[in-house]
C-alpha cells in the first residue's frame, strides 16, 4: 500500500499570458487523482525531470516551499488515515485535502439532497415526492446502522455489493415488491449524482448495478364498468361525492393531487370556445390542458353552490387521498364492481378506455396527461380486449367479401 507524489504542469490548459498550470497527482493501490495546486509557471521554469521550478532566485524557493508543503500535506494525512487502521484509498485523502470530510457521509449528503427538495417544495417538488424522499432516506439509515455498525457510511465506498445488499435489505426486511425497491434504488441514485457533481467520487457506482423495472398490470376500468359507476343513484352525500370526483377523473385524467387543487381560476376557453383546464401538474410542473367533456363538466356544475367553491374557489369537495381510496372500496360494493377502486385507476380509464380505446392518438392523450415522454404514456396505452375484437371483426369482415 504504497504512495506516490508526482508534480505535473498541464499544457493544453496554458492561460493567455503563456502560464500553465501545476497539479499534484498521487496515486494509491494503481487509483490515482490529480487536483489542482492553484500555482502556475511559465512553461520554461518548470523541470519536468525534477518536478520542481527552476531557479534559485525567491520567487522559485517560495513556489517550491508551497510545493512542499502540498506533499507533506498529502503524506500526513495518508500517515494518520493508516494510523487509524480503518479502509481508506485516494478519494479519502482527497477529500481530507478540500476540507469535506464531515459532508463525504452518504446520509449527509442525502439530507442536503433533501434541504434542497424543501426550500423548493411546490415549485420543482410536490410534498408527495417530498414525502417519498424522506422514506428512502430513513429505510437508507437503518440499513447504514445495520451494515456498517455506524451512524454514516464514506459515499467514496458505495460500491455494488452496498447496493446488492441494500436491495436485499428492502425486500427482506420490508418485503417491497421489486418496482418500489426500484423508487429506493432511483433516489438513492440521485443522491449519488449529487455526490458525483460535488467532486465526492468519480463515477455513480449505480452504472455498474442495474435495477430492473417490472411491468405491471396496471387496472381500469371497462366502459359497462364505468357506466355502472356513473349511472349509479346514490343516496349517501359522502359516497355520492367521492363517486362523481372519481368519474370526474375518468374523463380529464387528473390526479388525486391535481384535482384536490383544482380552482376555477383553472377554468378557461379553450380554441373551439368551449371549456378546458389548464392546470401545472403538481408532480411534473408539466402543464396540462384538458378540453372538459361534457360528463365532468355536468359534474362540476353540481358543486358550484357548495361551501368549497364559493368562498375557495374549490371546484370539487375532495377529501384526503386515504379517505378517497377507502370510500372508493365501499363504491365498488354498491356498484357491483369488483376491482380495488383508486384515483389512480380513474387515470389509467382515461387514457385507455375514454380516450386511446376511441381512437385519440396517443400523442395527444400525452399532452393531456402532461407526460414529459411518449414513453410514460405507453405504460398506460394498453389496447383494450374490446378493440381488439372490434378491429379483428372488421378484418375477418373484409377477408370474407374477398372471397
Amino acid at each position: 500500500m504504497r504512495l506516490t507524489i508526482n508534480f505535473i504542469v498541464k499544457q493544453a490548459r496554458q492561460k493567455m499570458n503563456g502560464e500553465i498550470p501545476v497539479y499534484v497527482r498521487f496515486t494509491l493501490n494503481s487509483k490515482r487523482v490529480e487536483l489542482s495546486t492553484g500555482i502556475y509557471c511559465h512553461p520554461d521554469r518548470w523541470d519536468d525531470a525534477g518536478q520542481q521550478f527552476k531557479g534559485r532566485n525567491e520567487t522559485s524557493r517560495t513556489l517550491k516551499n508551497r510545493l512542499d508543503k502540498i506533499r507533506n500535506e498529502i503524506q500526513d494525512y495518508y500517515n494518520q488515515l493508516r494510523s487509524a487502521g480503518e479502509e481508506f484509498n485516494v478519494i479519502t485523502i482527497k477529500n481530507k485535502l478540500r476540507n469535506i470530510e464531515d459532508s463525504q457521509g452518504l446520509l449527509t449528503i442525502f439530507d442536503y439532497y433533501l434541504r434542497n427538495m424543501h426550500e423548493k417544495l411546490n415549485i420543482s417538488y410536490s410534498k408527495e415526492t417530498y414525502k417519498h424522499y424522506k422514506s428512502s432516506r430513513k429505510r437508507l439509515g437503518e440499513f447504514v446502522r445495520k451494515y456498517s455498525k455506524r451512524k454514516d457510511f464514506p459515499v467514496e465506498k458505495v460500491d455494488f455489493k452496498f447496493l446488492e445488499s441494500f436491495d436485499v435489505y428492502l425486500k427482506k426486511v420490508y418485503k417491497v415488491h421489486q418496482n418500489t425497491a426500484w423508487n429506493y434504488h432511483k433516489h438513492l441514485r440521485r443522491v449519488l449524482n449529487l455526490a458525483v457533481s460535488m467532486g465526492l467520487i468519480k463515477k455513480n457506482p449505480y452504472s455498474k448495478y442495474q435495477v430492473p423495472l417490472e411491468e405491471t398490470n396496471r387496472d381500469y376500468l371497462t366502459n359497462k364498468e364505468l357506466e355502472a359507476i356513473g349511472k349509479k343513484t346514490i343516496k349517501i352525500p359522502r359516497l355520492d361525492a367521492v363517486r362523481d370526483i372519481f368519474v370526474f377523473a375518468c374523463y380529464t385524467g387528473l390526479s388525486y393531487s391535481d384535482i384536490a387543487k383544482l380552482h376555477k381560476d383553472h377554468l378557461r376557453t379553450g380554441v373551439d370556445n368551449k371549456d378546458w383546464i389548464f392546470i401545472d401538474r403538481t408532480k411534473t410542473n408539466n402543464r396540462c390542458r384538458i378540453p372538459v367533456l361534457p360528463m365532468a363538466n355536468t359534474i362540476l356544475g353540481k358543486y358550484r353552490d357548495t361551501p368549497q367553491f364559493q368562498i375557495k374557489g374549490l371546484l370539487l369537495p375532495v377529501l384526503t387521498n386515504q379517505k378517497m381510496n377507502s370510500y372508493l372500496k365501499e363504491l365498488a360494493d354498491i356498484c357491483g364492481v369488483n376491482k380495488n377502486l383508486t384515483m389512480h385507476m380513474a387515470r389509467h380509464t382515461f387514457a385507455t378506455t375514454v380516450t386511446l380505446s376511441n381512437g385519440v392518438p396517443i400523442e395527444t392523450v400525452s399532452k393531456i396527461l402532461g407526460h414529459t415522454t411518449l414513453k410514460t404514456t405507453q405504460i398506460y396505452a394498453r389496447i383494450l380486449d374490446q378493440k381488439i375484437s372490434d378491429d379483428m371483426n372488421q378484418l375477418q369482415t373484409k377477408l370474407d367479401a374477398n372471397n
